[in-house]
């Protein structure tokens, strides 16, 4: 298993647009062989001092997957082709860290 974390710097203020976006495709990435989990999460202020500030402009996608292969699948699948045209103007930088648990 495979822990990829992508976290999408966004133009301020579509954030919300962004999102109304992914959601469209998360139970198609949910429905791929190999895919464990698939989610993204927001900046939740907690109050917690070692915590960073929150970031308005910033996505991050938390998923899990059953290997290499079954992501680098996800990348060129149908859905995920035509989804990144609908969000590319909302989209300032994505990185990702993928991570194999320790």
């Amino acid at each position: 298993m495979i822990v990829v974390l992508a976290t999408i710097e966004l133009v301020p203020g579509k954030r919300e647009a962004f999102l109304h976006e992914f959601r469209q495709i998360i139970a198609p990435v949910r429905a791929e062989e190999g895919c464990i989990e698939y989610f993204p999460a927001i900046d939740l202020a907690s109050g917690i001092a070692a915590q960073v500030s929150p970031r308005e402009d910033v996505v991050v996608v938390i998923e899990k997957w059953a290997s290499v292969a079954a992501l680098e699948a996800h990348l060129i699948a149908p859905h995920m082709m035509a989804y990144r045209p609908k969000v590319k103007e909302f989209v300032k930088q994505v990185s990702l860290q993928i991570l194999s648990p320790a």
